[in-house]
């Protein structure tokens, strides 16, 4: 499958409409190339807005939070979102047992993205690159 995942970083270049954005937003296209995300970024992407959401307890204080977890959303659902599954535990077990010494949603990531066949978008060489056989790419820099 030709598809290109984008990491957490390569997502949020994107929901800012700079010229960061833009650049990549052009190269996506350029591509011609299927482009997804992982339940994992969703989940890094949502977990940050709703812990600031949970903050506030006033209700008119929840309105901006509010609006930026919507705004977030809509951003998601356009992507293709690979699944954690059955393949990626597996996958995940097995580097955890060859020792890959990465962060755990890193990990994970990974193992959606080994388990899909795909390369991934990151600025996170350095802990991307101990993974055996993942194909990634920096397309920020």
């Amino acid at each position: 499958m030709v598809m290109l995942v984008l990491d957490t970083d390569h997502l949020t270049a994107l929901g800012y409409r700079n010229a960061l954005g833009q650049r990549l937003l052009d190269r996506l296209a350029e591509s011609g190339q299927e482009v997804a995300t992982t339940v994992v970024n969703v989940d890094e992407q949502l977990s940050g807005l709703l812990a600031a959401l949970h903050a506030k307890h006033d209700p008119d204080e929840q309105i901006q939070p509010y609006a930026e977890l919507v705004e977030r959303i809509e951003f998601l659902a356009a992507f293709l979102v690979l699944p954690w599954d059955a393949d990626s535990a597996r996958i995940l077990r097995d580097l955890k047992a060859k020792r890959v010494r990465v962060g755990t949603m890193d990990l994970k990531v990974a193992s959606i993205s080994l388990a899909h066949d795909v390369s991934l978008l990151t600025r996170n060489a350095v802990d991307f690159a101990k993974v055996p056989d993942l194909r990634f790419e920096n397309w920020l820099d």
